[in-house]
């Protein structure tokens, strides 16, 4: 499949559909918590989708958009998943940018109740300022992307931000882990010298932190607030060139209620079943399928 055939076909999505809510039926959920979903500006979105297309550096390979609808038809099919709760991960690469994505996740998560009110933010003046705005205006979890973004977690243009997320408790999914392509500021590193500094702050890892699994897993360890999304991880696409370590499996049974489901909707370049298959098939019991799915990301978001 290459980035130039159409997304997936009214067939395809009505028989995935179909598995979906029978995943989560047979393990009584009433549907599924997706921390980790893009929602963005039109414009903005088709950049994205323009960088995937062209095998942009970061990514290094043709990743077919399995999504690539009008915003109204990917939350049409997203709800019909089961999917109750999601976000809409927003994040700026360049200044001048955040404080507008905010005021569009705002505007959208207004009209779309289902969409945890996203927020993000950029190594910039006034950044705390918009922060704070951001979190009085009702955000309920915000984006960091170290990689696309390129800056320091550990700027000091930042302290006030982590400083007002860390008060409110508010969680912050960070892209830090060094995939699919390092950065200049990725790595666990960098995150161990931030959680010195502010050890309350929520985070939620992304994608598991991949392909430094362990590392994070050790700060999570260590800061009872670090959390982990599944998003992309454990898949045949991310095993194939960053395959999880099997013999750190029973940490993931050990931090059950730290781990929550993720997916990368709609920027993936397989189905969103597989996703919840490649959680399922670690074998760690219907428990912590349904902790991951969905109960953790209750717990967390009310």
């Amino acid at each position: 499949m290459s980035h130039a055939e159409p997304p997936r076909s009214d067939a395809e999505l009505a028989e995935e559909t179909e598995r979906i809510v029978a995943f989560w039926t047979e393990l009584s959920l009433p549907g599924l918590f997706d921390v980790h979903t893009h929602f963005m500006p039109k414009n903005v979105m088709d950049k994205v989708w323009n960088y995937f297309d062209s095998a942009g550096p970061l990514t290094g390979s043709v990743w077919p958009i399995s999504y690539r609808f009008a915003e109204d038809r990917r939350l049409q099919v997203i709800r019909g998943f089961g999917v109750r709760h999601f976000t809409s991960m927003i994040y700026p690469h360049k200044p001048s940018m955040a404080a507008w994505l905010n005021s569009w996740g705002a505007d959208f998560a207004a009209r779309t109740p289902d969409c945890l009110q996203t927020a993000t933010f950029y190594p910039e003046n006034g950044a705390t300022e918009y922060v704070e705005q951001a979190l009085t205006n009702g955000a309920r979890i915000f984006k960091s992307h170290i990689q696309v973004g390129n800056y320091a977690p550990n700027d000091p243009l930042l302290d006030g931000v982590w400083g007002a997320l860390s008060d409110a408790q508010v969680p912050v999914v960070i892209h830090c882990g060094s995939g699919p392509a390092p950065g200049t500021h990725t790595g666990p590193e960098p995150i161990a010298a931030l959680l010195q500094r502010f050890p309350q702050l929520p985070l939620i890892i992304a994608h598991m932190g991949m392909p430094e699994y362990v590392d994070f897993l050790d700060l999570a360890d260590r800061y009872e607030n670090v959390r982990l999304d599944t998003t992309m991880s454990f898949t045949d696409f991310s095993e194939a060139g960053a395959p999880f370590p099997r013999h750190e499996l029973p940490r993931l049974l050990d931090l059950q209620n730290r781990i929550l489901f993720g997916s990368d909707y709609p920027n993936i370049p397989y189905p969103y079943l597989h996703a919840l298959q490649a959680v399922s098939r670690l074998d760690l019991g219907d428990d912590w399928v349904r902790a991951v799915c969905w109960e953790n990301g209750a717990a967390l978001f009310g």
